[in-house]
């Protein structure tokens, strides 16, 4: 588990490209039969991929939890963006086509990861947060996602967000995550874009080639950065900051969210006259 500390705004204007990019970007998501994971002292999120291909990979807590097992004070959010697969929580099985999610409650003691096919294996992509209650864990199909349409192509932003775990679907503490996908011809995922305050946000960009590029935007509006990512790279985006990419074709993107409540619109539109 990589641990990254939290970031003052002042001090993330004297970042070179290479200190961004070592404090900010999740360079590697899924390795085959390994469970790389990245914490986040922003809200505590932890952020990784599961890409199981020979084996089942079992979810643990290690010693950077200090607990009994991975979810004893935790909650988990899944998004599979890979080949058919399957999730054990405590004994029971849950398949997980491609685009299918899963919310699993505080308490579940044993998570296991297992693909269909090694040809195609699944990868399973997962947000943690800590959670003070268990709320009931759920499977949720990619129909049963809340399906929200925005944008245009005059924008260059029209997409579909798909939404998971999230209020209207089901309960959970702390955490939301859901999935964006942007239509042919266009590029930007959020446009103007926002920042905040309240909580923090995780990216994933994938469905893209292997000489595709996005450049997501980040910092404060009146000093923004850039971090160029490749296919299936995340990103932590601080609460402080705008988070927003233009890519070379149209791609999709995972969101993950924590900290103080689920308020989807709960957020800050930057004005494009300050941004410099």
């Amino acid at each position: 588990m990589d641990v990254r500390y939290c970031s003052h705004p002042d001090d993330s204007k004297f970042y070179t490209t290479e200190e961004l990019r070592e404090k900010y970007l999740i360079e590697k998501v899924f390795v085959a039969d390994e469970i790389p994971l990245t914490y986040s002292h922003q809200d505590r999120m932890i952020a990784g991929g599961v890409m199981p291909v020979t084996k089942a990979l079992a979810l643990t807590a290690g010693d950077e939890l200090r607990a009994n097992y991975f979810l004893e004070r935790r909650e988990l959010g899944v998004i599979n963006i890979g080949g058919e697969g399957i999730i054990t929580l405590d004994g029971k099985k849950y398949i997980m086509k491609n685009r299918d999610g899963l919310y699993v409650g505080m308490g579940t003691k044993e998570v296991i990861f297992e693909s269909k096919d090694s040809k195609n294996p699944a990868k399973f992509y997962i947000n943690s947060c800590p959670a003070h209650v268990r709320y009931e864990t759920v499977h949720i199909p990619f129909e049963k996602a809340i399906h929200r349409p925005l944008g245009d192509n005059k924008m260059m932003n029209k997409r579909v967000i798909n939404q998971y775990i999230h209020p209207d679907v089901l309960k959970s503490c702390q955490l939301s995550m859901g999935m964006t996908c942007l239509e042919e011809g266009n590029g930007w995922n959020t446009w103007p874009c926002h920042t905040h305050e309240r909580r923090m946000e995780v990216y994933l960009y994938f469905d893209l080639g292997e000489d595709d590029r996005v450049f997501h935007m980040m910092g404060e509006p009146s000093e923004t950065r850039h971090i160029v990512m490749k296919n299936e790279q995340a990103v932590i985006s601080p609460s402080w900051s705008i988070h927003c990419g233009f890519a070379t074709k149209n791609y999709s993107f995972i969101w993950g969210m924590c900290g103080e409540n689920q308020t989807f619109d709960d957020m800050d539109v930057c004005d494009l006259k300050t941004f410099r």
